[in-house]
Order: structure tokens, then sequence, then C-alpha cells
């Protein structure tokens, strides 16, 4: 597969999926598929009370359908990314359902929702394990095997992303705006590491978010919900991990690190003084929006610290040194 290729494979996801996004958030909103609001949240999103959820389904089935057509039978490898975008997908609009406008509960309890990603993480991981991925690039000094400890430390990864992009999932566009950023990264990274299959794969879903894009602009007609948060976060962690250049994470994805390290650090200092705060409010977000950005304003910054982190992630990908064993 040449880029030429593997931009139209793009082109032809985004083609695909618009086809029937507006069919399918007529759908979600007759059936009243409409998220419930975080009453600890910002004030001004009271207004976004019911507006349809799951819209990750349109992302996740045309990259899927796209695949399988187009990809699958050129390299088989990619079944294992396109395994934790369906298992994590599918645990993320268990959570968006039982998180519906109306309903008596507010999604699954945290801790089950981390055994299931676990499981699925481990099972990714162990697969990569199995297909000799256990290693990782480091820029001007070259990429080395780190054995069985790569097992662990790609669930660990999975798992954290995909709780990293779920949490930067609260404003209009924020989460697929950034995500297609960093997919778009790894798509050059694998393409330039000799792993075409990946890199069609990652601008598949690239062209699948920009359809859902359209439809999640200011002021949202759907929003992505854990389906699609959930789904791209441990994708974009498990493309990493199969290209090697999985410590670039920390740059590429620089906003969804920020959004979660935001919570952590706010939850531990809350605890620690006993009510104080470091942050506005978290996620990070937030912070900027009661520091009086706008909506578009957060989302429109956070795209462009996006797009200079995937530059130079791939610019740090491209510092290749000798390989080792």
């Amino acid at each position: 597969m040449d880029m030429a290729f593997i931009l139209l494979l793009g082109a032809i996801s985004f083609v695909g999926a618009m086809l029937w996004a507006k069919p399918l958030v007529a759908f979600l909103r007759q059936k009243k598929v409409g998220k419930q609001i975080r009453e600890e949240g910002p004030a001004s999103h009271a207004i976004k009370a019911g507006t349809p959820t799951m819209g990750g389904v349109l992302i996740l089935a045309t990259s899927i359908a796209v695949t399988l057509a187009l990809i699958l039978a050129r390299e088989p490898l990619v079944l294992i990314p396109l395994g934790v975008a369906a298992g994590a997908g599918l645990l993320g609009a268990v959570d968006d359902i039982l998180n519906l406008v109306g309903g008596k509960t507010r999604g699954l309890q945290g801790r089950v929702k981390l055994v299931v990603l676990g499981v699925i993480a481990i099972v990714a991981a162990a697969f990569m394990f199995r297909e000799g991925m256990d290693r990782v690039a480091i820029p001007w000094l070259g990429t080395f095997s780190i054995g069985w400890w790569f097992v662990p430390m790609a669930a660990i990864l999975i798992v954290g992303f995909a709780n990293a992009v779920n949490l930067t999932d609260g404003l209009d566009t924020l989460a697929g705006g950034t995500s297609a950023l960093a997919f778009t990264a790894y798509g050059v990274i694998a393409y330039t590491g000799g792993q075409a299959y990946l890199s069609a794969f990652c601008f598949t879903l690239v062209g699948a978010t920009l359809a859902f894009l359209w439809f999640n602009a200011h002021p949202a007609q759907v929003f992505m919900g854990d389906t699609g948060s959930l789904a791209l976060g441990g994708t974009l962690a498990t493309v990493a991990l199969m290209s090697g250049q999985w410590l670039l994470l920390v740059v590429v994805g620089i906003v969804f690190v920020a959004e979660a390290l935001s919570v952590m650090l706010q939850v531990a200092y809350f605890k620690a003084t006993k009510g104080r705060r470091i942050f506005r409010m978290s996620p990070l977000h937030h912070h900027f929006e009661l520091g009086g950005w706008s909506e578009t304003q957060v989302a429109t910054r956070f795209w462009l610290v996006g797009a200079v982190a995937a530059m130079v992630g791939v610019a740090l990908a491209l510092a290749r040194g000798e390989p080792s064993p």
C-alpha cells in the first residue's frame, strides 16, 4: 500500500460515514438516546442535557467496515487494533446506555470499566508480544526489545489512554479533533516505519472521525460518548505500541495526558489539603472554561496544541538510531 492509497482510504471512510451520519443522529434522537450531564460540571453545560450520544458508533462501524473490506486481506495483524476498538467501544456503549437521560443509573461503576478494559488490554498486549512487537524506539538511540515487560506496560498504556481520551471528551469537538490529529501523526509514523497497513488503519479512523466532527461541531448535534472515547483512546495506545514508538504518546497525546494529570492532581491535592483545589475545575478544559474562555476557544486552542505536538512527535520518530537487539 502506498501513501496515495492510504489517504484515499481516509477519504472513503469520511464519505462512507457521512452517508449514514444524519440518519444515525436522527435515529438516536428518535430513540431518546440522550446523555445525562454531570451536576458538578459547569452550569453552562446544562443545556446539553438530552443531546444524542453514542455517536462513536459512526466512527467505529465505518472504520471497521472499511478495514475489513480493504485492509484485512493485506495484513491480518490489523485485527489487533481493530479488536481493541471493537471491545472498548462495546464496553463504552453499555456505559452510555446506562447513562441515558431518565435512566436510573449513571453508567457502569468505575471498577467494572477498569477490569473489563484491563482484560481487553492484556489480551491485546499478549497478541502483540506473540508477534514480536515487544520493542521500544528511543529517538537517536535506536529500537530495543524489552521482553515480557512489554505486556504489563502495554496493558497500562491502553487502559490509561482509554480513560484519558474519555476525560477529554467534555467539550464539542475536543476529543474528536485531538484524536484525529494524534491518529494522523501515528499514521505518518507507521508509514515511515514500514507499517503501511497500520498507517492505513489510522487514516481510516481519521476519516470516520472527521465525519463525526461534522455533526459534533458546536453546538453539537451528537456526542461520541464512551462508545467513541474509550475506543479511540485504547486504539491510539495500541497503534503506538505496534509501531514501537509508544514513548512518544506523551508528546503526540499531550492534550490527553494533561487532561488526565489534571484530574489526578486535583483529587490528590483536594484530599491532602482537605478541600483546597489546584484548578478551578477538572478536567483541565473546565478550568479554562471557568477562567473565561468560550467552549469553542478551549477546543480550538487545545486542537492547536495537539497539532504542534503531533508535528513534534513525528519529528522525534524520524530521529532514529541504529536498531539494537
